[in-house]
């Protein structure tokens, strides 16, 4: 298995939207806070209102004491910028000594998914945004992602340690199916592989990464590539559709 099982069940926001089961509140609630308890939101709702735009160091303060009471865990030393979204907190799950830049967006939404574990060491740039759909979210240890980077998954999407994903980068862990022409392709349901990437590589800026895709240990992809193939260890590749231009080592370079 590469990221994850394939699958259709994924959340369709605009049908939840769309619900005439549930009121307006109960919508926020289930695709925001992630919980139906009225504690839960005035909780969520209180600590977001005092903290998430305050400006300078008080706002840095009171988000490094309160954004942790509403996440599954958060480490030690852990920065939240300004701006900062939190959706399901409850499986945002956070390590030691974390930068979260301003107005990155984590959100863990879904119904029955583990949600986003960040590890050790690792910085989110400004704008970034981990985007689940009934999916997981895996950044381990001292990965470093650049602003306006964006990683959605609809089944798992792991980022081993010491990574980096430079600006505008986009890991896209799911697709649309498209087989019947006469029906919209937003009606079609979506399916997910998943996506690996291996330890120590480095992704250009404005990298693409497809759905079902692995990428290798120590991979260097060039700005502007489209990764739609898997990626062998120890390779330097580039291109839309990428393409494999050398080996950084020789050896087994089996992916």
């Amino acid at each position: 298995m590469r990221g994850g099982a394939v699958t259709n069940n994924t959340v369709e926001t605009q049908k939840e939207l769309c619900a005439p089961r549930q009121g307006n509140m109960k919508m926020y609630q289930t695709l925001i806070v992630g919980s139906g308890k009225f504690s839960r939101l005035l909780i969520y709702e209180s600590i977001m209102f005092f903290s998430s735009r305050t400006p300078g160091a008080l706002g840095l303060w009171l988000r490094a004491k309160l954004y942790p009471l509403l996440l599954g865990r958060a480490g030690k030393n852990v920065t939240f910028g300004q701006g900062v979204v939190l959706r399901h907190p409850h499986k945002i799950m956070i390590g030691d000594n974390v930068v979260i830049d301003d107005y990155c967006v984590l959100d863990a939404k879904g119904s029955d998914n583990e949600g986003i574990k960040i590890g050790n060491g690792v910085f989110l740039g400004r704008n970034t945004i981990l985007n689940c759909k009934n999916g997981d979210i895996i950044l381990e240890d001292n990965v470093n992602i650049g602003f306006n980077s964006m990683i959605f998954s609809a089944s798992r999407v792991t980022v081993e340690r010491d990574t980096l994903l430079a600006a505008y980068c986009y890991l896209v862990g799911g697709t649309h199916n498209y087989e019947n022409p006469d029906v919209p392709v937003l009606e079609q349901g979506r399916q997910s592989t998943g996506i690996l990437m291996k330890a120590g590589g480095w992704l250009g800026a404005h990298a693409t990464v497809l759905d079902g895709v692995t990428i290798g240990k120590h991979v260097v992809i060039s700005a502007g590539s489209v990764v739609h193939k898997n990626i062998p260890d120890y390779a330097t590749a580039g291109g839309a559709p990428v393409m494999i231009l050398q080996r950084r080592k020789k050896g087994d370079n089996r992916s």
